[in-house]
Formats: C-alpha cells, sequence, structure tokens
C-alpha cells in the first residue's frame, strides 16, 4: 500500500504489477475483478487528498497469464497521505530509488505550504443552480447510472458542498465558448467559417468538436500509375488524441477555453496553460503525466473518451514530430500538418502569392524570387540537415514562410530529396542534396 502513496508523491508517477512475486517469476492472478475491485476500493477510501481520477487499472497477459496493472500519475496536490495517519511521517511515503520511504515532516510541511490551491475542484462555481441532465445522459448511455450524490462522488463540490468550477464547467448551461475557426490560406487574414460549441456540458462540447473536426478531415485520393493512393488530411487517431487533451489539460482556472483552428496546411490546437510544475519538456514528451484537472480526466475516462493516463502524447507522436508542439509561458499550441501528398493538393486553395511560389504556373516575378531563395538553400546545403538545421542555416524563423518559400520548391525541382521518403513527418527526417542539386551547386 505504501507504494501507491510514494507514487503519487514522486513527480513521475509509477507503475504496479500484481501477479509477480519476489523473484520476479510470474505467478499470475486467479481473480482479477476482485483484485481490481479491491484496489480500486483501497485507493479511493484511504488516500487523501483523493486521488480518483489519478490512476489507472487494467488486466495485461504475460506467460498466458493474467496480471493486475495499475498505473499511477502524480499528483498536484501533494503531499499524499493515509486518512488513518493523517499528514505524519507515518502516513506519508515518497519514492526514494526503489523503495518507499517514510517522508521526513519538514518535507511534508514544504509540500503543504506549496500545494496547488487554484485548480478547478477549489474555484467556486460562479453559478450554484447547476443542472447536469446531459451528464446523466452521456453515463447511462455507458449503463452508468448517477445518484443524487453524484456531486460529491466525482468530486464536483467544495469542501463546503457549494458546486465547484469543474462542476459549472460539466453543467448544462455554463458560459464558457468553445470555437473552431476555418481560414482560407495558411494565415488569419481571411476567416472563411466559425463554429461555437460552447455554453454547455464541456462534455457535449467535445464531442460537437471531435465531430466537426472528423468531417474537416477528408479523404484525398490521388491516381498513380499502379494504383489509387487515399490519404486523410491528418492521421485521426493522433487528431482525436489531440482534441481531448487540449480538452481536460486546459488550465481553466484562467478561464480561457481551448481554440481550434483550420487553415488550408494545417490544424492548430491551443490550449490554456503550459507544462505543469514539476514536469519538463522530455518527461512530458515520454508520456509522464501530471493531471492538471483529475476531476475531468476520471469523467472523460468514465465516458470512454480517455483511455490510460500518459497515453495521449505517445499516440500524437507515433505519427507527427516533437516539433509540433510548442510550449510557451502560458500556451501549448499543437500544430498538426497535413500530409504531403495532400499539402499538393490543398494549395490550390491558397492566397494567392502563395499558389504562384509552389505551382507551375508562377509568374516570372515569383519565379525569380522562389529561384533566389531556393538557389540559396542549395548553395548552403552541404550535408544531411533537418529542418530546423536548414532554417538556421538560411536564417530564417518563420516555419510556414521556409517550408513553401525554400523547401517545398527545392524538392518540387528535384534539387533536394527526403532521406526518409517513405515518412515524410518522421521526427528523424533529415534533406540532403540530390546528383541535380549538386551539379547545380557547382
Amino acid at each position: 500500500m505504501n507504494c501507491f502513496f510514494s507514487f503519487l508523491n514522486y513527480h513521475l508517477g509509477g507503475e504496479l504489477i500484481i501477479g509477480i512475486d519476489k523473484n520476479g517469476k510470474v505467478v499470475g492472478v486467479t481473480d482479477t475483478d476482485d483484485v481490481m475491485l479491491r484496489v480500486k476500493d483501497r485507493l479511493k477510501t484511504n488516500i487523501q487528498p483523493s486521488c480518483l481520477g489519478l490512476f489507472d487499472i487494467s488486466i495485461i497477459e504475460q506467460e498466458e497469464k493474467k496480471l493486475v496493472k495499475i498505473t499511477i500519475a502524480s499528483g498536484s496536490e501533494k503531499p499524499y497521505f493515509k486518512k488513518k495517519y493523517g499528514m505524519s511521517e507515518k502516513g506519508s511515503f515518497i519514492r526514494i530509488g526503489t523503495a518507499s520511504e517514510p517522508m521526513p515532516q519538514k518535507t511534508i510541511d514544504t509540500l503543504y505550504a506549496s500545494r496547488t490551491r487554484n485548480t478547478i475542484s477549489k474555484i467556486v462555481s460562479p453559478k450554484q443552480n447547476l443542472q447536469f441532465e446531459q451528464l446523466h445522459i452521456y453515463y447511462q448511455a455507458k449503463d452508468k447510472n448517477l445518484n443524487s450524490h453524484f456531486g460529491n462522488t466525482l468530486e464536483l463540490t467544495t469542501e463546503d458542498n457549494k458546486w465547484n468550477y469543474a462542476g459549472y464547467l460539466l453543467s448544462d448551461v455554463n458560459n464558457i465558448s468553445i470555437k473552431v475557426a476555418k481560414y482560407s490560406g495558411i494565415d488569419r487574414v481571411e476567416l472563411i467559417e466559425t463554429n461555437e460549441y460552447g455554453y454547455t456540458s464541456l462534455i457535449k462540447a467535445c464531442k460537437q468538436v471531435l465531430d466537426k473536426l472528423e468531417l474537416e478531415n477528408k479523404t484525398i485520393a490521388k491516381i498513380t500509375a499502379k494504383d489509387r493512393q487515399e490519404k486523410r488530411l491528418w492521421d485521426a487517431r493522433a487528431l482525436r488524441e489531440a482534441i481531448i487533451n487540449a480538452f481536460v489539460h486546459n488550465d481553466f482556472s484562467r478561464e480561457v477555453p481551448p481554440k481550434f483552428e483550420i487553415f488550408s496546411d494545417r490544424i492548430e490546437i491551443t490550449s490554456a496553460g503550459s507544462l505543469v510544475d514539476g514536469l519538463s519538456e522530455n518527461e512530458f514528451f515520454e508520456g509522464f503525466s501530471i493531471p492538471r484537472n483529475k476531476e475531468l480526466i476520471r469523467i472523460f475516462k468514465d465516458l470512454d473518451l480517455v483511455e490510460q493516463l500518459g497515453s495521449g502524447i505517445p499516440r500524437i507522436l507515433s505519427t507527427y514530430s516533437r516539433d509540433c508542439f510548442k510550449f510557451t509561458d502560458n500556451f501549448l499550441r499543437i500544430t498538426l500538418p497535413a500530409t504531403e501528398q495532400v499539402t499538393e493538393q490543398v494549395t490550390e486553395q491558397v492566397t494567392e502569392q502563395v499558389t504562384e511560389q509552389v505551382t507551375e504556373q508562377v509568374t516570372e516575378q515569383v519565379t525569380e524570387q522562389v529561384t533566389e531563395q531556393v538557389t540559396q538553400l542549395i548553395k548552403n546545403l552541404n550535408k544531411e540537415l533537418n529542418r530546423s538545421e536548414l532554417m538556421e542555416l538560411v536564417g530564417v524563423k518563420h516555419r510556414e514562410h521556409f517550408r513553401t518559400a525554400y523547401l517545398n520548391p527545392a524538392i518540387e525541382l528535384g534539387f533536394v530529396e527526403l532521406t526518409i521518403p517513405d515518412k515524410p513527418t518522421s521526427s528523424k527526417q533529415k534533406y540532403r542534396l540530390t546528383e541535380k542539386g549538386k551539379n547545380y551547386k557547382k
């Protein structure tokens, strides 16, 4: 039991597998359902503050035997302690190496003093006459019924039994506006469509955004000499994960909702709040999780919108590179570029200036401009480099301008080639001169 507390108090969380003895031999679990229920009950009733939304319990198989896997995320309300003993050395534990050790009282006091207090569970809802008909319907659709005490069970109330901000977000009516904007080109100059899905339960708003972007994620066909190739604008699984992550990890305490923007060559998803304190960029990319809104995550999991803790980012990275993520002091933006094949067709819809730079029907003036930029790239390219290195090489900071004015024309003209042509969006992708490019450089 002590390991549960130590993982919650540890900055990376941890995993525990039941069904392996102390010698590392797989012995299995006979009644997995009973074990899972007992573990869940212990975690719910013996730990303070509440750790609901901070753990996953699943069944895995190894050597043809069933095991129970418990994934525990690092909590944001440290220290976590045994309810029986309170915030004392006897009730609080921390991970040191591979062991769970009692937490010194000084550490307990320090953690408590710095505990995150401005969370949506502690912020009182601006309205108290809230209704939750939509939430009841979503739970009933999953064969789960909410009783009259669901507010306390789902942690939607404060300690003095008032609706908190999490409850406000999930109620039938609120003032949270969720917008999906669509632009005609690669910038925000010409807005051609805007949809608003807010002022309702966050679950409903999320489902509406998922449906809208599913419609926008069109399948583009390309006929080759051998066969017909079809690709969607964006990887469907990665796009879904990015949308849901923006909802459950958004810092709603700032009263700034996530934003979704569709461009001719990409989708940008922006959520309020950068990395949670105690989580580095590398840990973020490795799938370690410190949930910002554990109340939302718990409910999204109940409704099968979220799978396992920390699984969203690895799923996105299985298709897109780390370069798609941009962290600032106050925001996180995920940019999902359209596939290379699709981009060729979508460029017909961009502004006239960009279209002229990347198509064969360019005017003489733009042709000279592109040629000068491509020439600059070729003259400076001496070895295999990734996109960031190439941008630094030619002194360009704007990624989209570099792609449309330098890199794509050089590739289309046959001067530059990809080192991994079968995976154009690979994080390991680099670029080099072709024989044509080398001859031109001479």
